[in-house]
């Protein structure tokens, strides 16, 4: 008997979940007979769920099998790009629009998350929930869907620049800097700041990737 879960929806959200969890790693092989076993479900949302997955370029052929695809250094830098865009827009309009109730969560998220600055994996999941409701307290519908595009694919890094040394506390003091624009009501200073901290997440990654690849070779 099928599960109650057995609409694609569900398929693709359960199997983006183990994409981002790690789960699934890029390059690892999924098996539409074996996902369905997995997920309780038949195989028909299955398969609809992996045709979506490759539509977005998050599955990617090899041969006649569907694999997690992986990001190359242009596509990483690419994808940065345009969040840094995105996320800085998000704030600036934040800044403008969200209520009180809204800018006081947020506030409420970097004092609780402060707590995780040496829990890499809970900091990455709190650091999601941060960054989402930055997107909607911009309360603009159509960026905060581009944002998840965005947010989809980030699901393909293989770990978190917030797994490095030292970033979380240094992570922490820029949401508590993004927090106050916005509670100034300052969009200039709201967009800049959150720019600055993609940058310097970004710069964290490349880093972290150069040194791997100095220890591989």
């Amino acid at each position: 008997m099928n599960s109650p879960k057995s609409n694609p929806t569900d398929a693709y959200s359960m199997i983006l979940d183990a994409i981002d969890v790690g789960t699934y790693r890029p390059g690892d092989r999924l098996v539409e007979s074996e996902l369905a076993e997995r997920l309780g479900m038949s195989r028909t949302p299955v398969r609809e769920a992996l045709q979506r997955l490759e539509t977005q370029s998050l599955l990617a052929r090899d041969g006649r099998s569907l694999i997690v695809a992986s990001l190359d250094h242009n596509q990483l830098s690419e994808l940065y790009v345009v969040r840094s865009e995105l996320e800085g827009l998000a704030a600036r309009l934040a800044a403008r629009h969200a209520t009180e109730e809204e800018v006081r969560v947020l506030r409420e998220m970097v004092e609780t998350d402060n707590a995780l600055v040496d829990q890499p994996a809970a900091l990455a999941r709190a650091n999601r929930r941060f960054h989402k409701q930055i997107h909607l307290a911009s309360h603009n519908r159509y960026l905060v869907q581009q944002l998840d595009l965005v947010y989809r694919t980030m699901a393909l890094m293989t770990t978190s620049s917030l797994a490095v040394e030292g970033r979380g506390e240094i992570a922490q003091a820029e949401h508590d800097q993004i927090v106050k624009a916005i509670e100034a009501r300052d969009p200039e200073t709201a967009d800049d700041t959150l720019r600055s901290h993609i940058s310097v997440a970004f710069v964290t990654r490349l880093k972290r990737d150069a040194a791997r690849r100095e220890e591989e070779g």
